[in-house]
């Protein structure tokens, strides 16, 4: 057997060409390309093939209603999370801290300005101007993690198949932080825990906030070689215990 190890460029430039976007128009896409996005998605693996994204799209009314609501939430301080999200004190938390600052330095709010601070938390609950949005919920099966997991690569799967059509979306942890208004407003049992939210459509061409592309670390950063001739690369160089 043959086995063709031509370079793949139509996946590497789609790889290396996803980005999200925080600033959408409200064109809505077609309904046709979003069940196309939805069938891509359905195609991610799952453990022993559980396949357990249960998905909510919302678009139109119902999604003006919803980014109403999670405001409105927000201004009450009505937080829901069904999950944690603690950054710890360490290299985690350092690169979040990063990733805030090149976000408020592009849309010009510093540090100090807290009702500019708030004025971007109000946009991202508004989903960036996105006209959808797919809810991501999950069972809690045994501890999650493993489900977890699986929601991650379906919505690998789906960010990359908007990309592949020309379009955008963002993944948005922020909407988890509100599970139980968005469980009110779609009927969705108690059962059935939010992991994230993706805001998708198409990004503004002219927006500064959406040309900006966040820092990667080099692979030798991130992974243990073993077994090569090369030398691996300690993950203790950068402070962790291997």
């Amino acid at each position: 057997m043959t086995i063709d190890t031509a370079f793949p460029a139509p996946l590497v430039e789609l790889l290396q060409s996803r980005r999200s976007a925080r600033q959408f128009l409200r064109t809505p896409m077609s309904a046709a390309d979003i069940r196309a996005v939805l069938e891509d998605a359905q195609r991610a693996p799952s453990n022993s093939n559980t396949q357990p994204w249960v998905v909510h799209v919302v678009s139109e009314a119902k999604r003006d209603a919803l980014a109403a609501e999670l405001v409105r939430a927000f201004e009450e301080e009505r937080l829901s999370p069904d999950f944690t999200a603690d950054y710890g004190q360490d290299v985690y938390l350092q690169r979040s801290q990063a990733h805030a600052a090149v976000i408020y330095g592009t849309l010009g709010v510093d540090r100090s300005d807290a009702d500019g601070r708030r004025d971007v938390v109000r946009d991202n609950l508004r989903f960036y101007g996105a006209p959808h949005v797919a809810f991501l919920f999950m069972p809690l099966l045994g501890d999650g993690v493993r489900t977890a997991g699986d929601i991650g690569m379906y919505a690998q799967n789906f960010l990359l198949s908007l990309t592949a059509r020309g379009f955008h979306g963002i993944p948005q942890t922020i909407l988890g932080m509100y599970a139980d208004v968005v469980r009110s407003a779609l009927d969705i049992s108690d059962d059935y825990k939010l992991l994230f939210g993706i805001s998708f459509g198409t990004a503004d061409p002219d927006a500064p906030v959406n040309r900006i592309r966040m820092h990667r670390l080099p692979v030798e950063q991130s992974v243990v070689m073993h077994g090569f001739a090369d030398s691996p690369t300690r993950l203790s160089d950068q402070g962790f215990e291997t």
